[in-house]
């Protein structure tokens, strides 16, 4: 993931060397889910808090698997542990390149938002929510 991310923005100098504010810290991540394939990892995707809210990171299908169901199957089974958790909404970061991502959360019912801390400092910052009923 970071690879395919890395070569979408390495010509936006917001992208280069950052100042360690958009680390994850490992204690703010509530749940974590990864789907198999036999012994391969192909998806990923990891909830945590950020201030009030529950944030979606690190979602990532290996290519070979995308356009199936891995990742409908990830995004639902975090919204199910975020409504289990009592979150009223989820947000996420993206960025204005990852078209293909943009169109799987509009899909799902995601909405854009302001772009909020700690994203703020990428240019290529887009945020999305989704109300959880």
């Amino acid at each position: 993931m970071a690879a395919e991310v890395r070569a979408l923005y390495a010509a936006d100098p917001t992208s280069q060397n950052r100042d360690g504010r958009l680390e994850i810290e490992p204690d703010s991540i509530v749940f974590t889910a990864l789907v198999r394939d036999g012994e391969e990892a192909i998806g990923h995707i990891a909830l945590r808090r950020l201030g009030d809210d529950l944030e979606i990171k690190r979602m990532y299908v290996v290519p070979a698997r995308r356009g199936g169901t891995v990742a409908d199957e990830l995004l639902a089974v975090v919204e199910q542990e975020a409504r289990r958790l009592g979150a009223p909404r989820l947000i996420l970061h993206t960025g204005d390149r990852q078209s293909a991502a943009m169109a799987f959360y509009q899909r799902h019912g995601y909405t854009p938002i302001d772009v909020y801390a700690p994203y703020e400092q990428l240019a290529y910052s887009l945020c999305f929510e989704k109300v959880l009923r």
